[in-house]
């Protein structure tokens, strides 16, 4: 026993206790000795009891002083009550005969005795015994050390002054009219209130601020120094020589009043010397306590209005409310926050709390006094990990909760850390609040996946980056998708251009229910595709998406024609403005025409299957707008009319567009937010609309517009008949159903991809077997989706993934050595990241054919780490090297003259600048450089501000982005000095109206060459309104995979495809032969297309372009010898390339139904998943994604987009 005690372990039990235990339990011992401990025994004497009571309990204490505030208050008004019923000329004390005095002589006796009543008596003995007994007994609980201190404090000699008096009176009578100054009361009253302060902070969770209680504190002191003047003038001018001298009540208070006021109008004095001596005793002192008193108050002011108000609990209860956290407060973050919130009609009436624990800066306090802001917009200062903040912003009565990481921080890893406290700290505050969260790295995510809505930065960033690689222009698609517009931009420049832009930027993502929509509501048991085609046609809406009413259903973009529409689905459409808000204006009035057209309509959906007459009305109805104008023109002639040329047919065309276009600028006059549609009445006897559906001539002059005059495919050897099919309203198992008696002469599009056989035969045998689809095998970061995508069966090592470095398995130096079939991507960024696996995704996606794939090189300033590189080593063709785009070297081994596209991603380090918009200094150089010395590369520039975009590409001498520049700032500034800023008048640009897209008519955003950061906040902000925005994002950008969904993709115009002429042909011939259905058009217009409505002529100045030709060959001249030392072939460079500006670009979102067709248009399209058995009526894809060599004298083209420099 003694060992195992030694050893530190104790024994075990011997059996008979053990058993003895489980038998008997507890009971076996109560015959042995126990000894029960009993705590906390001080407390329960007397005397801890007491103190525990009047002192330690903070509820009890309270109510305690409470009862003591009341009682110095009752025993201040019966000093009021006494004086206004004395009568002075009873002056003696109690049972004694009074004096007579002289009117000439002071009565000094009047200030020892005053008269009062019985009853009066007696109330003020009762409330001087209870607060006697109190003292005493407060003096018997709080005893510690020296008994003296305790008696000689203030508090206590005037709870014994007025207190003691009264008690003696109980026993001596005559002593019950002596005077008591019983109105100094007042004072324990003001400390007593003080410590009520305190304990109401403590006992009920009052939250005071230190501003409110000293506020109250300084009115409480100000009211007893007026008090005790009043009462002591009073008193002590009682003395005073007769009758008429004394001063009555409210004479003492009117003078003390003016007195202190320093008014002193004279009619009213003292007459005494101990009332002049008291007066001038209590001016000195309010001169010495007030201005403390203020000074402090004026501190605490200071304070409150650097930590923000509160949002009162009857506001929270009566008003709704968001509440916004950040760490700081930038202003160009909360004016993108607050024009987007408020750009929605349904919330005007909401109140924004801004929650930050930094100070305001001065921009910010000048924003939040503009009265848009001040009224609706309210800044608290405080931390979201503080519960009492969370209760002073009402967290738990808010609507939604925004969580919003800083733009310009050198520590993204940081800030994501503080972003992800402050949502576990919200979800544990109020865990039924929608919280919606910003975040900055894609590793984060994960732990914020419970919150209702997360965008991530870096991960949206990078796929934006990547589908503006093949699809040029999309992220300027994007952002004007999930900015708020309202279509009026531009549209009173003198720009063809401008106006078009201007006006599609107005379309945005809305939804509705089938059954309760007006647009898409006739096509229900019809297939998506019809309903797409019909509505655009129709309305002038583009259906691109859908979403089942089923538990666990997902969006789906365009699910092709087996999807058959029910009244349940919800829509996804891209328009002007949401179909509740839009006006439907028929263009014929007839009352007998509507009706016929509403019978018919609702006839044609009583067939749910697909009988030969409803197909021939899905035909005919489905041949275009031309053709339906052409019956238009054709049934109005009369017989024997001469025939209409087609040129003269093209032309009246225009004009009919031009026309509409006019229309459509009336009816913008009509109530914001409507929108007029008008709608084609057709008519059903006309000999013309047979010739569109069987094919034979009509009586009628003129011929079908869709299908060309027979014999004109005999004129062309070789070249196919170009026609439309109709979209029929249910896809059928027979392509051609023999009962409609409808035949097409157009020959089916050929399934076999016809192009150069070198461009496929590149790729080498053994290598391409290696390929697969399938999902990366390693993950890049904690909850990452895997993406369907090209792979290598095989990864590859390490050591080949370096682009310049030779190894055992590779020998090249630079790019132009693995002699790549494709044009290159570079992206240059300063170090490798996680997010930047979603550049690489969306360009390896599976349904990208494989010829069409472009080598990635990624061209970074550190040495990745070995994660990343094995995240990578599956995809083929992605290399990664060490260098800068600041260095010459570096950009020519990385193969700059053989890449279609330069991607220049942020620099983190950059946010160390000094001067905030500076951060982009060394970035916007950097690539003004490489655009100097590579006129001819398509560079893509992420910035941190967006105000610094006017800086790429900078020329001196462009006066057409001069002009521009300088007429928005005029126009600004006339419409500042007018007064009319104003959101809701027509025809203001777009800082005018309050847009938040002040640079959208900035070149190189127009063009999608440059992008920030902050054009995603908004998304985030839309989705507290449409909850869809994110995932509908998400799908476009390639980041998600839903079962059935399309993707976005791309198809260029070139002269074989000019015969369809306008985007309703095109979206015609998309949706009847492949199921695409295109969603916008990527426009560049050359200086040299003078077939093009919106070309453009510049003048330049002789003499500069002198200057810039010496310039550009001394600029050639470095390239070469510095190709010369690398060992690269000098004809690879053009130095013919030139910097003046030759085109523009600019994006059409939803572009009407009758939009010519221009040359090397590139159109956005939304492909259904899997893809139709035939192939797309357009040119093979390849031959816009590969490479082709130069011949002598050809010029690569900036891709900039149109001009027209009639401003």
């Amino acid at each position: 026993m003694a060992e195992g005690l030694v050893d530190g372990t104790v024994p075990p039990l011997p059996p008979r206790y053990r058993f003895r235990d489980l038998v008997l339990g507890d009971h076996y011992a109560e015959g042995e000795d126990r000894v029960r401990v009993e705590f906390y025994i001080n407390e329960r004497s007397f005397k801890e009891r007491l103190q525990l009571y009047f002192i330690k309990n903070q509820r009890s204490s309270l109510r305690i002083r409470v009862f003591n505030f009341f009682l110095m208050a009752v025993s201040c008004t019966l000093y009021c009550v006494r004086v206004i019923l004395d009568d002075h000329r009873h002056i003696a004390c109690h049972g004694c005969t009074p004096k007579n005095f002289s009117n000439t002589t002071e009565n000094w006796w009047g200030l020892l005795w005053v008269n009062r009543p019985v009853w009066l008596w007696a109330l003020q003995v009762s409330i001087a015994i209870i607060m006697l007994f109190q003292t005493v007994l407060m003096l018997y609980l709080q005893h510690k050390g020296n008994i003296c201190q305790q008696l000689m404090s203030i508090t206590r000699i005037l709870e014994f002054l007025n207190t003691i008096p009264f008690i003696i009176t109980l026993f001596w009578p005559p002593l019950r009219n002596l005077f008591i100054p019983v109105f100094l009361n007042c004072w324990l009253a003001h400390a007593i209130l003080k410590n009520m302060l305190n304990d109401l902070n403590r006992a009920l969770q009052k939250i005071q601020t230190a501003f409110s209680q000293q506020v109250i504190i300084l009115c409480s002191m100000l009211l007893c120094l007026i008090f005790t003047s009043i009462c002591g003038v009073e008193h002590l001018e009682r003395a005073a020589p007769g009758v008429d001298g004394k001063m009555n009540f409210f004479q003492a208070s009117y003078f003390v009043i003016v007195t202190f006021s320093t008014v002193g109008y004279g009619d009213i004095q003292v007459n005494v010397w101990p009332s002049q001596l008291f007066v001038a005793i209590m001016i000195i002192a309010a001169l010495v306590v007030i201005p403390i008193q203020l000074e402090q108050l004026a501190f605490y002011l200071l304070e409150r209005q650097k930590q923000g108000a509160s949002y009162s609990k009857h506001r929270a209860a009566s008003e709704k409310h968001v509440v916004v956290c950040a760490t700081c407060i930038q202003a160009d973050l909360i004016m993108d926050f607050l024009n987007e919130f408020y750009a929605h009609p349904h919330l005007q009436d909401y109140f924004v709390v801004l929650l930050s624990p930094v100070e305001l800066d001065n921009t910010m306090r000048l924003l939040l006094q503009i009265p848009i802001w001040s009224q609706r917009v309210i800044y608290v200062q405080g931390s979201a990990l503080r519960d009492q903040d969370l209760q002073r912003v009402r967290m738990d009565d808010a609507e939604a909760c925004f969580i919003l990481s800083p733009r310009n921080v050198m520590d993204r890893h940081e800030a994501d850390q503080q972003t992800i406290l402050r949502t576990w700290a919200v979800k544990d505050f109020s865990p039924n609040l929608p919280i919606f969260v910003q975040i900055l790295k894609p590793e984060n995510m994960f732990h914020v996946k419970f919150a209702d809505h997360v965008v991530c930065e870096d991960e949206f960033k990078y796929a934006l980056l990547a589908n503006n690689c093949l699809t040029p222009g999309t992220s300027t698609f994007v952002t004007l998708l999930i900015h708020t517009l309202r279509g009026h931009e531009g549209s009173d420049s003198d720009s063809q251009w401008m106006r078009m832009y201007g006006r599609s930027s107005g379309n945005e993502v809305y939804h509705i229910t089938l059954g309760d929509s007006k647009f898409f509501g006739e096509f229900e048991n019809k297939s998506f595709i019809y309903a797409s085609f019909h509505a655009h046609k129709k309305y002038g809406v583009a259906l691109v998406g859908v979403k089942k009413d089923e538990e666990d259903s997902e969006i789906q973009l365009n699910p092709g024609p087996k999807h058959i529409m029910q009244a349940s689905d919800t829509c996804y459409y891209f328009n002007i403005t949401k179909e509740e808000n839009s006006a439907f204006i028929f263009a014929d009035s007839d009352p007998e025409k509507e009706r016929e057209h509403k019978r018919k309509d609702s006839k044609s959906s009583l067939h749910n299957e697909p009988s030969s007459s409803s197909k021939i009305h899905s035909i005919i109805a489905s041949v275009g707008t031309l053709a339906i104008e052409y019956y238009h023109h054709g049934a109005t002639r009369q017989h024997g009319a001469p025939t209409e040329s087609r040129s003269d047919l093209l032309s009246r065309q225009s004009q009919s567009q031009e026309t509409q276009e006019g229309n459509h600028n009336a009816v913008d006059t009509q109530e914001q937010g409507s929108m007029a549609i008008e709608l084609q009445e057709r008519r059903a006897n006309d000999p013309a609309r047979e010739a569109l559906v069987t094919g034979k001539p009509s009586t009628s002059s003129g011929r079908n517009l869709l299908i060309p005059p027979a014999g004109e495919e005999e004129r062309v050897p070789g070249r196919r008949r170009p026609s439309i099919l109709p979209v029929l309203e249910i896809m059928s198992s027979d392509p051609e159903d023999e009962e409609t008696g409808i035949t097409f002469t157009a020959e089916k599009v050929e399934t076999e991809v016809d192009g150069d056989i070198e461009d496929i035969k590149v790729w080498d045998a053994k290598n391409e077997s290696d390929w697969m689809k399938g999902y990366p095998p390693v993950a890049p970061y904690i909850g990452y989706t895997p993406m369907f995508s090209h792979l290598l069966a095989n990864p590859r090592k390490l050591c080949c993934l370096e682009l310049d470095q030779p190894c055992s398995h590779s020998n090249h130096h630079c790019a132009r050595d693995y002699n790549w079939p494709n044009n290159s991507i570079i992206v240059a960024v300063e170090s490798t990241a996680p997010g930047l696996y979603n550049f690489i995704v969306p360009l390896r996606a599976h349904w990208r054919p494989k010829h069409t794939l472009k080598p990635i090189v990624i061209m970074v300033e550190k040495r990745p780490d070995t994660v990343f590189l094995e995240s990578i080593a599956a995809f083929p063709l992605v290399y990664y090297m060490i260098g800068s785009i600041e260095s010459l070297d570096d950009l020519l081994r990385a193969g700059i003259l053989q890449a279609d596209t330069v991607v220049v991603v942020d620099r983190e380090s950059s946010k160390l600048a000094e001067e905030d918009y500076m951060a982009d200094a060394c970035q916007v150089v950097a690539v003004q450089t490489m655009f100097k010395l590579f006129p001819s590369s398509t560079i893509i520039t992420e910035l941190t501000h967006p105000s610094n975009m006017r800086f790429m590409q900078f020329r001196a001498k462009d006066y057409y982005a001069l002009k521009l520049a300088q007429k928005q700032k005029l126009s600004f500034v006339h419409a500042y000095l007018k007064g009319k800023l104003k959101s809701n008048v027509k025809g203001k640009r777009e800082k005018e109206r309050g847009a938040n897209l002040s640079y959208m008519f900035r070149l190189p955003f127009a063009a999608g060459n440059v992008f920030t950061a902050s054009m995603l906040d908004t998304l985030l902000y839309q989705s507290f309104v449409k909850d869809y925005m994110i995932i509908f994002t998400r799908l476009l950008l390639g980041l998600d995979q839903a079962h059935g969904s399309g993707y976005l993709c791309e198809m260029k115009i070139t002269t074989d495809d000019l015969w369809i002429r306008t985007y309703g042909r095109l979206y015609q011939k998309l949706c009847s032969t492949t199921f695409e259905i295109p969603v916008g058009i990527y426009r560049t217009q050359m200086q040299s297309d003078s077939k093009s409505e919106l070309s453009v002529t510049i003048d330049d100045d002789d003499q500069s372009s002198t200057c810039l030709s010496e310039e550009r060959a001394a600029l050639a001249e470095l390239v070469r010898s510095k190709m010369k030392k690398l060992g690269l072939p000098e004809s690879d460079y053009d130095a013919e390339a030139t910097e003046k500006r030759s085109a523009l670009s600019y994006v059409l979102i939803n572009p009407g139904f009758d939009t010519k067709l221009e040359l090397d248009d590139v159109i956005f399209i939304i492909r259904p998943a899997g893809g139709p058995n035939a192939s797309s009526p357009m040119p093979p894809r390849r031959k816009y994604s590969t490479r082709r060599p130069k011949t002598e004298g050809e010029k690569r083209e900036e891709p900039q987009g149109s001009m027209d420099t009639r401003l």
